[in-house]
């Protein structure tokens, strides 16, 4: 183990969480995530920039380069997998509708053109799975530079692969915490303390995943893609396109059951194919 890697997280971390601040206190007076997400995001990516710059002097390390399209490919689809196992069994079971008729009723009063609810669902989804997953993807950049780029191979020569997926899952959530606490990044009309056990148990589900993604395939670039496309499959197409009802916000997004148990599921796929970045 390098001898650098200790003071090297503990400088991410200090960096990281001071960067932080500024937004928070913003976010917390608001009351309101809204405008201050990105520059949210992005500080996990400064602070580990500034963190390899001070101890390598150079941004290399941070896993730039594209590697094999499989994992690439991997990343992109897996969101869209398991929010389909999640989403679909709400509809399918009657515990939340699917809203496509009323969405495409509101478009077309809004442009004043008819559009069916087929056409609506197409459009919307082939606009966020390519343009919105440009803008998406250059947010998920700022978080996972810092978060996989830097703090996860680090985590992983101080440890394990599991320690490391822990550690960061752990510490991502709680980065998150003030936005639940303190404003609106929650469900409505659910406790809070539920909300941050499922929302923790889906990050960590995910750190698994990404820190699995970072070590076998030395590179960030799968952990951005997943990142991004969870968010905008999501945030911006499943929640969406699902009904409100007395159980959808104990069920759906990041603050439901649902996602909280695949975060499980996907904690135990990967933690059975920790050997495979073992020795990476």
């Amino acid at each position: 183990m390098k001898t650098t890697t200790k003071p090297k997280i503990i400088v991410f971390l200090l960096l990281t969480f001071a960067l932080s601040s500024f937004f928070y206190a913003r976010i917390v007076s608001t009351g309101s995530v809204g405008n201050y997400t990105i520059g949210l995001m992005w500080c996990p990516g400064i602070a580990g920039i500034l963190t390899q710059l001070i101890f390598e002097k150079k941004l290399r390390g941070l896993g730039w380069k594209l590697r094999p399209f499989r994992y690439l490919l991997l990343a992109y689809f897996l969101p869209v997998i398991y929010g389909l196992v999640v989403y679909g069994s709400v509809w399918l079971s009657g515990s939340a509708p699917l809203n496509i008729d009323q969405l495409a009723l509101q478009v077309s009063q809004q442009t004043g053109e008819t559009i069916s609810p087929l056409n609506f669902v197409v459009s919307h989804v082939l606009n966020m799975a390519t343009f919105g997953m440009l803008f998406s993807t250059f947010a998920a950049l700022g978080e996972e530079i810092g978060w996989r780029g830097l703090f996860v191979p680090e985590l992983a020569k101080a440890g394990s692969f599991t320690s490391a997926s822990v550690i960061s899952g752990i510490i991502w959530a709680v980065w998150h915490f003030p936005l639940i606490l303190f404003a609106d990044y929650h469900n409505p009309g659910t406790p809070v303390w539920f909300g941050l056990v499922c929302f923790t148990l889906m990050v960590l589900g995910i750190s698994f995943t990404m820190a699995w993604l970072r070590l076998k395939s030395g590179s960030l670039w799968p952990a951005v893609l997943l990142h991004a496309s969870h968010n905008i499959f999501i945030q911006g197409v499943f929640t969406p396109l699902t009904g409100q009802s007395s159980l959808s916000p104990y069920l759906i997004d990041e603050f439901g059951i649902g996602l909280a148990l695949m975060g499980l599921l996907l904690i135990w796929i990967f933690w059975r194919k920790r050997a495979e970045v073992a020795s990476v």
